[in-house]
């Protein structure tokens, strides 16, 4: 489940919608949840729909660390790439804000998280670009999203979450907040291939 204060914009004919904040986010909100909502396919799931549905998970499904197909079921199928995200995800089924998002800004994540089957072109336009997002991004930039999300999870219990009520492992989220324990890795995320 995408956080409330967002909505959808149309951005333009080649990137098509994205989410927006509609009020500011600050660094350390849950931006986004695995929710009771969101639809797993297995690959034989996925065999036995209609072709139909092909395109739309295509598009709009990420693999989790399963494989599976996750189909979110609001906005959050909208969020677009950016080499400088503006959320990523720790070692929990979440997302949190990694930097502060200003009333108005995009909500963006960095699919090279999302276990690509195949490379793309990226046009995101930030400084960091990497032109290429590939399937073992992950290899390179792990460490930089871990330190990026150890300090964000920090201000986890500094913030209003709004999300917080369907957030699993409320313990060990809180644990890893309080710095009890380590914010478990972005690298639990991702498929051994």
């Amino acid at each position: 489940m995408i956080h409330p204060n967002s909505e959808l914009r149309f951005i333009s004919p080649e990137i098509g919608y994205g989410v927006f904040a509609t009020e500011r986010i600050p660094r350390g909100t849950i931006t986004w949840t695995r929710c009771a909502f969101d639809r797993a396919f297995t690959d034989e799931d996925l065999a036995k729909l209609d072709p139909f549905y092909a395109p739309i998970v295509n598009k709009y499904a990420y693999k989790d660390r399963s494989g599976r197909h996750v189909l979110c079921w609001d906005l959050g199928r909208f969020m677009n790439h950016s080499c400088e995200p503006t959320c990523l995800s720790p070692g929990f089924d979440f997302d949190v804000a990694v930097r502060d998002i200003e009333k108005g800004q995009e909500l963006t994540c960095d699919y090279g998280m999302l276990n690509l089957d195949e490379s793309f072109e990226c046009g995101c336009g930030r400084a960091a670009c990497r032109h290429t997002v590939a399937p073992h991004d992950w290899e390179k930039l792990a460490d930089t999203w871990d330190g990026l999300l150890r300090d964000a999870v920090h201000q986890i219990q500094k913030n209003e979450q709004a999300l917080w009520p369907i957030v699993q492992n409320k313990d060990e989220v809180t644990a890893a907040a309080e710095g009890r324990v380590e914010v478990p890795s972005c690298r639990v995320h991702f498929l051994k291939r």
